[in-house]
This record gives C-alpha cells, sequence and structure tokens, in this order.
C-alpha cells in the first residue's frame, strides 16, 4: 500500500509537471492589503493594479515603453519569468499565462523593497558601472522638437546657443532624427550639414557632448542595404528573402543583432563614427518588440523571438558611456539610460510623470529620463503658434524633471515662455545641478546595490499607507519631492513619520497631510531630518 501511494503521488506530480509546461497559467490571489506592480513601464498610473485591466502581451505590449517580466507586491511577493507573459487582472486576482512554464510566486520578505531588492539580486543584478555622471549633474538638451525632421547643422547651433544666450547649465545635446543621409547610412546629409565635424567641435567648445540618434532599420535598395544583406546581417523571411519591416517612418530591413557579426559590424561602425565626426554617444531608438512580432522573421539564432530582438539592440548601447533607450526588454541592472515613451503635451501627460518613474525604478531601470519637458510627442507642437502654448503646464512639466536623476529639454524655453516663466525654468535647470553630487551618489548606489533612485513612497515607508500615492516620490532616502501635477496653486502633501525641513526652512511633524500653498516658481520639496 505505500509503495502504491508514492507511485499515486510522482503520477499526481509528473501529471501536474506536464499540465504546467503544457500552457501555463499562474493565478495571483493578493492578500489582505496586498498591493502589485510591475511589467510594462507605461503602466505605470494603473499601479498599483487595483482595476480590471485587459491582457498584456510582454512579448509586444510595450506601450511605447520598456517591458520586464516581473510582477512584485507590497507583501515582499513576486514573480519573475525569464520569457515573456501575458497578464491580466480581474476584480480579485491577477492572471498569468504563458507557453512556456511559469515559476511559483517567490516570497522574498513582508515589503515591497523586500520583494524588489531579491528579485534584483537574483534576476538583474547591478552591473557595478553607470552611464556617464553628466546625465546626473546637468539638464540635457534634444533637438526633435524645434527641428524634427529637419535636423541641419545652421540650426542646430542656433539652438545651442540659445542655451548659452539663455544662462542654462550645458550638459549633452542629442541631435535627432532625419541627420543622416537614409536609414543604415552614417553619413550626414550634405545639403543639411556643410561641415559636420566642425559643427561637433563648435558644440564641444560651448561646453556640451554630442549624441546622435541612431536605429537598427536599414533603407531598402541601398548600398548599406546590399552589403548587408550580402553578409547575412539583415533580418530574413521565411521565404528566404531580406525582410521588410513596418514601422513608423515606413518600410525597411533590419539588421539582425542576434548574430555576432552583425552586431559586431554596427558597433564598429558606430566607433568609426565616433572618431571621424567627434561623436560622443547615441541615442538608440526603435527597437520595439512589436516590431519583430511576425512569425515570418527569421534570424541567425533561430530560436529568438520579438524580445530577444529588442535585448540585442539593447546590448549595442553597453559599448558606449553615453546611451539613452525608449524601449527595451529586461536589461535592469545595466549601464543604460532610459528614457519614458514621447508624452503629450497636457495635463494628463504631466500627471503620468510621476508613476511611470516609480514602475521603471521598481523593474530595475534606475537611469531614466521622464520623457521630455512639455512632452516629446511632436504632434502636440505642430503648427502651434507660441503665444497659445499653456506656459503653466511647460513650467511644472519643468518641476517635475527637476528633482528625477536627469532632466530633458527639447521645445526651446526662450521660444515660447515669457521672461517670469522663463526665470523660473532657469531655476529649476539650476536646481538641478546643484543637486547632481547627490543625484550621483544614489546613481553609483544603483550600480553596486540595484536601488532604484526615484522612490515609491511605499518602497522606502512600508506600511505607512503610501501604497496608492502616485504623485509623490522620494529621491534617494532624503528627500521627498512633491511637485504641482494639474492647474492651480496648492496641493495636499503626505508625510511619512519623522521631522521634514521643506525647501524653505519651515519644519513640519510627519504621519500626516498638509495642504500648502505652491505658486507657480516654487517646486516644493521636504527633507527628512534624521537622514
Amino acid at each position: 500500500m505505500i509503495i502504491r501511494n508514492i507511485l499515486l503521488t510522482a503520477l499526481l506530480l509528473l501529471s501536474n509537471c506536464s499540465l504546467r509546461a503544457a500552457g501555463d497559467t499562474l493565478r495571483i490571489e493578493p492578500l489582505a492589503d496586498e498591493y502589485w506592480w510591475g511589467g510594462v513601464v507605461a503602466l505605470g498610473r494603473r499601479m498599483p493594479y487595483l482595476h480590471p485591466l485587459g491582457e498584456v502581451d510582454l512579448s509586444r505590449d510595450g506601450y511605447n515603453n520598456q517591458l520586464v517580466p516581473l510582477l512584485l507586491s507590497s507583501k515582499g511577493r513576486y514573480v519573475w519569468s525569464d520569457r515573456p507573459f501575458r497578464f491580466t487582472v480581474g476584480e480579485r486576482s491577477i492572471v498569468l499565462t504563458a507557453d512556456s512554464p511559469l515559476p511559483p510566486i517567490a516570497v522574498a520578505g513582508s515589503t515591497l523593497r523586500d520583494a524588489y531588492l531579491d528579485a534584483c539580486r537574483k534576476h538583474f543584478p547591478p552591473s557595478g558601472t553607470l552611464p556617464d555622471t553628466l546625465f546626473f549633474s546637468m539638464p540635457q538638451y534634444n533637438t526633435w522638437i524645434e527641428l524634427m525632421y529637419n535636423q541641419n547643422q545652421t540650426d542646430i547651433l542656433k539652438y545651442a546657443q540659445g542655451i548659452v544666450d539663455n544662462h542654462f547649465p550645458k550638459g549633452v545635446l542629442m541631435i535627432d532624427d532625419n541627420w543622416q543621409k537614409y536609414y543604415g547610412n552614417f553619413d550626414f546629409k550634405p545639403e543639411r550639414f556643410a561641415d559636420p565635424k566642425g559643427m561637433v567641435e563648435q558644440l564641444h567648445a560651448m561646453g556640451f557632448k554630442i549624441m546622435l540618434w541612431v536605429c537598427p532599420f536599414v533603407s531598402p535598395d541601398s548600398p548599406e542595404y546590399r552589403e548587408l544583406s550580402s553578409k547575412g546581417y539583415l533580418l530574413r523571411d521565411q521565404r528566404g528573402g531580406t525582410a521588410i519591416i513596418q514601422w513608423w517612418n515606413g518600410q525597411s530591413a533590419c539588421y539582425d543583432l542576434t548574430n555576432p557579426a552583425a552586431s559586431a559590424h554596427l558597433v564598429g561602425r558606430l566607433k568609426q563614427l565616433q572618431q571621424e565626426y567627434g561623436i560622443d554617444g547615441f541615442k538608440f531608438d526603435a527597437g520595439d518588440p512589436g516590431f519583430y512580432a511576425s512569425s515570418d522573421l527569421v534570424s541567425f539564432r533561430r530560436e529568438a523571438t520579438s524580445v530577444d530582438h529588442c535585448e540585442a539592440w539593447a546590448r549595442i548601447g553597453l559599448e558606449f558611456p553615453f546611451n539613452e533607450y525608449r524601449a527595451c526588454w529586461r536589461m535592469g541592472g545595466q549601464p543604460l539610460v532610459q528614457r519614458l515613451g514621447d508624452k503629450n503635451n497636457d495635463w494628463n501627460a504631466v500627471g503620468a510623470l510621476i508613476p511611470d518613474m516609480l514602475a521603471a525604478g521598481l523593474l530595475g531601470y534606475a537611469y531614466t529620463c521622464p520623457d521630455m519637458i512639455g512632452g516629446g510627442q511632436y504632434a502636440s507642437y505642430l503648427n502651434v503658434d507660441p503665444a497659445r502654448i499653456n506656459q503653466e503646464l511647460i513650467v511644472r512639466s519643468a518641476q517635475v524633471h527637476t528633482l528625477m536623476p536627469m532632466m530633458q529639454f527639447s521645445v526651446a524655453p526662450w521660444r515660447i515662455l515669457g521672461k517670469e516663466n522663463l526665470d523660473i525654468l532657469r531655476n529649476m535647470a539650476q536646481l538641478h545641478e546643484r543637486m547632481g553630487n547627490y543625484i550621483i551618489k544614489f546613481a553609483r548606489l544603483a550600480a553596486k546595490t540595484g536601488e532604484p533612485i526615484v522612490r515609491h513612497m511605499e518602497y522606502e515607508f512600508p506600511g505607512q499607507g503610501f501604497a496608492q500615492c502616485i504623485d509623490q516620490f522620494m529621491l534617494g532616502d532624503r528627500y521627498m519631492v512633491t511637485p504641482m501635477l494639474k492647474p492651480g496653486t496648492s496641493r495636499t502633501v503626505i508625510l511619512p513619520k519623522g521631522v521634514w525641513l521643506d525647501e524653505r526652512g519651515k519644519k513640519y511633524r510627519g504621519g500626516r497631510a498638509y495642504t500648502i500653498d505652491v505658486p507657480l516658481y516654487r517646486l516644493p520639496y521636504f527633507e527628512q531630518q534624521d537622514k
């Protein structure tokens, strides 16, 4: 009888294993007062997941941003899968499904921080290195909103001179899409850039580091296309030809970066570009998993999926200390600058900045920039009279950026703002510069421990009722930042237990809420006095 029972138990275990492997489902039943985050950076405003959410497929649904196969809770529990899964949020549970086996729920402790640090240590440990510290200490500038697809030497120099003339701190300057002849080519358009090397030298002399926009796509039937295709460096289709992928700028071939030779070729070409023109680094765009989701694609690594291609594109950036990504798969703990996806110029977008940044931190992306000030969605600025731009919104957007790890300008403040509001933005940029050493301190800590720079209130103060707080955040462990996220001049802030000092020197007793005045020039933040 004992032997029979052992055999039956073994058969049952084998049966369960085979059922899990054949098409896995995992149901998360939240504990009392348990909250869950994760999966998609751009769903930050939906986190913690309290309301029903339709199926999210981590193999393709990036919502213009980063994806990580991690869900984690305020009670120290988490789920990590090495491969993408799908999840839905119901009234009473979160259900994960996958084509490959899903792991059980891990228990790491009793807090959100416990869950994060255990997942980080086991699945995306910090590399010990970080991107160039200039990203954290000085504002960044991007030519996209001012020039869009008309990148040219004259206007780039004019934009840079505007930064200098208006006494904004000088940092990284990114030259955006359409500087090159065509995709896959790395020569400046001669009709728009009379002397690109001289331009870069002039920008360096002005105090800027220069980055160029690049993508993994290659224009069809170009000389580069023919060369790369003949070497097997481009993705193929099932019929054996070079695959053509539809993306936002049309139809193009694409580097197959699962091929080590193709990756080495691209890295070599980018380093040659650096040597030829003096470029400091690159904005790596357009690697979204959705572009690689077609079953028609054939790659060098035959088993590669959409997220593998996205990750292979991200690994190119590890060769360059000046880098930036908007779409990514995993790669937490690596020295890669991430940026939130392009947002509209409206209050809803301003309100999404903090929760999306909190989500990025909880998914391992410590080195993240909150989009561009005022929104990076260019359609918001097309054919718009500067006099009609909401200056209050621009100011409040800049204030959200100020005490984040990075702040990035694109629309030229001196073009759209009156003197008083321009002075406010300059003050914010200078405040970011003054806080640079503090921010770098926590960037270095992130490189050692993996801890976020921007921290959720629940992460830093567990059990004090902050799980649903998405309008204030901790910068490191010392400063609580509470910017205005909607029109008006007052807001409520909730202080954790302890003694806090605001940026004007006023002392507050924690453990309660306060309504504070926030005139347009003010960015309220509070320093914890026992730190």
